[in-house]
């Protein structure tokens, strides 16, 4: 597909939140917060506090002094700030082995402040046109199965990027270059997409703050770029965004058995569906991720349920602009160490060896995913229980 400029850089209430749930049954750059809805906003309530009770904030001093680094603050104004040189290398947080065992309570417990140093948008033509930077890295959600983690090792808690204004400033400038599409794509038949979530789930950095706010307000002013995220969490926050057609949200489904073991901290996977209909009615383009699609015993009786499910409650308004991405698994020899001393239960639905072959990823890790044969035999078979059972979702891409 056509990329008329290449990579750049400018340096310029029901939802689970701990192990114990886990065996139960089952716009301008210049920070402008989202339009107030008509109660109090989510962010403030009980269910944000129980994902987010935020007790430390390690801070880079910049971080910490700028705008949005002190709307977070005192977001959270009971939490220690506790000044550091870099969100990168934090001693006694990143690299410490004995934060496996408190990897669920870091991640709701810890916040990281921090600037982008570099801002990059590289080529993707999977999900998105482009990778933005995001306004975030990590997550206050557990899910099993996540790359994110790799990299930071042994705890994973949300990092924000708080120069939003110079991230914004950098994709003005980008979508600029590109000038219109020229011919439609799997991404989207007319604008370029950006993906703007990729370490990150933006419906859990706007309990944070206003970062997710204000790239959705900074799209609908772009008419020929599209902004676009992944997310398991429902923010109803977000209904009050206006983004005007501009913003794709893309829920992540899977079974519900599979969701309760392994997407810890999360919105419930009914939940995310339900959400659907009302995030279109709020102006967003509402997709869905498959993902990941775990292969396990009786796998295929499971998401028939799932997609039968959708199919009787997703009204047409979202049917007829839904899509959808499927993703298999693909997992990793040092996040299953990690999950071996936290959660080892979900290991025993994503380390498969005999499913399963190595991969070296593109910055040397090793990963797993299945081997191919298996691979395409399950997707020949999850494309036929769709064309089964939800004819009407549009498969933009399966990987």
């Amino acid at each position: 597909m056509p990329h008329p400029a290449g990579p750049s850089d400018d340096d310029g209430a029901a939802t689970l939140f701990g192990l114990e749930a886990l065996g139960a049954p089952g716009a301008p750059a210049t920070g402008t917060p989202a339009e107030p809805s008509a109660g109090p906003a989510f962010r403030t309530g009980d269910t944000a506090r129980r994902l987010l009770p935020v007790r430390e904030i390690y801070a880079e001093p910049a971080a910490a002094a700028s705008p949005r680094g002190r709307q977070i603050r005192e977001r959270f104004p009971r939490a220690r700030l506790i000044e550091v040189d870099s969100h990168w290398n934090i001693p006694g947080l990143h690299g410490n082995e004995g934060n496996v065992e408190r990897w669920v309570r870091v991640k709701g417990e810890t916040l990281v402040l921090g600037e982008r140093k570099t801002l990059t948008t590289r080529p993707n033509g999977r999900s998105a046109d482009w990778i933005a930077p995001g306004p975030s890295n990590g997550c206050a959600m557990a899910c099993a199965y996540c790359y994110v983690p790799r990299r930071k090792g042994y705890a994973n808690p949300v990092t924000v990027f708080t120069n939003i204004d110079a991230i914004i400033a950098h994709l003005g400038r980008h979508i600029a270059r590109q000038g219109r599409k020229p011919a439609p794509n799997q991404c989207d038949d007319m604008a370029w997409v950006y993906d703007i979530g990729e370490n990150g789930d933006c419906s859990v950095d706007a309990l944070i703050c206003d970062n997710t706010a204000d790239l959705v307000h900074a799209f609908r002013q772009w008419p020929t770029a599209k902004a676009s995220f992944a997310t398991k969490f429902v923010n109803p926050d977000l209904l009050a965004y206006d983004p005007r057609g501009r913003t794709r949200i893309r829920f992540s489904v899977m079974p519900a058995d599979d969701s309760r073991l392994l997407d810890v901290r999360t919105s419930p996977v009914a939940e995310r569906v339900a959400a659907a209909a009302d995030f279109v009615d709020a102006g967003y383009e509402v997709h869905f991720n498959l993902s990941p699609v775990v292969l396990r015993p009786g796998w295929q009786a499971a998401w028939g349920e799932l997609l039968e499910h959708l199919d009787d409650v997703l009204p047409a308004r979202v049917k007829e602009q839904a899509a959808a991405e499927v993703i298999m698994l693909t997992h990793n020899r040092d996040l299953h160490e990690v999950n071996l001393g936290w959660h080892p239960k979900a290991e025993d639905a994503l380390w498969r060896p005999a499913l399963q072959q190595s991969k070296r990823s593109e910055n040397g890790a090793l990963n797993v995913r299945y081997r191919n044969q298996v691979k395409a035999e399950a997707l020949h078979d999850l494309r036929g229980l769709i064309a089964a059972r939800a004819p009407w979702l549009r498969i933009r891409y399966a990987f």
